[in-house]
Order: C-alpha cells, then sequence, then structure tokens
C-alpha cells in the first residue's frame, strides 16, 4: 500500500487578504466584483480554495451567488 506526500501535491494558499483577478468571457462594459468563496472551485485550470478572494465579472458573481459558491459575510 503506498500513500500520498500531502506537502508534494497540496498548492499553496494565498493570503485571504489577496485578491485575484480572474478572466470569465462576459458582456463588454460589465462591471468588475470581488467575492469570497465559501467553495473549493476551479475557473479555466485555477484551482481556488475556501476562503478565496477573487475578483469577476458581476454577471458571474451573480451566477456563483446563486450556486452557492459566494461566503455570506
Amino acid at each position: 500500500m503506498t500513500t500520498k506526500n500531502l506537502t508534494q501535491t497540496a498548492a499553496p494558499e494565498a493570503p485571504a487578504d489577496e485578491v485575484k483577478n480572474t478572466r470569465v468571457a462576459s458582456a463588454p462594459g460589465a462591471g468588475m466584483e470581488t467575492i469570497t468563496l465559501s467553495h473549493h472551485l476551479n475557473i479555466a485550470g485555477t484551482s481556488y480554495q475556501p476562503g478565496a478572494k477573487i475578483r469577476v465579472s458581476a454577471d458571474y458573481a451573480r451566477r456563483l451567488r446563486r450556486q452557492g459558491y459566494v461566503a455570506r459575510t
């Protein structure tokens, strides 16, 4: 039986105060919002951990809220 070495497979987490911009297709001229994630989320191959603050288009933020991915703060 083999065991995983979690120190090699775990991605380093960004500090909670750091806000990452994401590229998600949206309508031209749509505003951007900063949201805090309540669940793990993959966007365009980038993994975001719960508690991460990311900046997304207003439309995408609305869809994430409906699906329960945005923390209630």
